[in-house]
């Protein structure tokens, strides 16, 4: 079932206001347990582990952020009077 236009809004910004965040929180204590676990790896390890992370939230979520920015597709066009654009 596809998601509305309007529920995909609401769903994007949750996402970006309380989800992400919290996966930011969640990715930092868990590499600061690693990092006390097995040490602090290579600079670019690490580097590309924080990379990996930062854009690994944003591929389950494109359908949701698909096509938000854009004008709602279901609402009825407004007519605008000769003079008033």
């Amino acid at each position: 079932m596809a998601l509305s236009y309007k529920a995909r809004r609401r769903w994007s910004l949750f996402i970006l206001v309380v989800a992400l965040p919290a996966y930011i929180v969640v990715a930092v204590s868990l590499m600061g347990l690693f990092q006390r676990l097995f040490g602090r790896p290579p600079i670019l390890a690490e580097l590309a582990i924080y990379v990996g992370l930062g854009v690994l939230w944003a591929f389950p979520l494109k359908a949701v952020f698909k096509g938000v920015g854009q004008a709602d597709p279901d609402a009825t066009p407004t007519r605008t009077e000769p003079g008033q654009d």
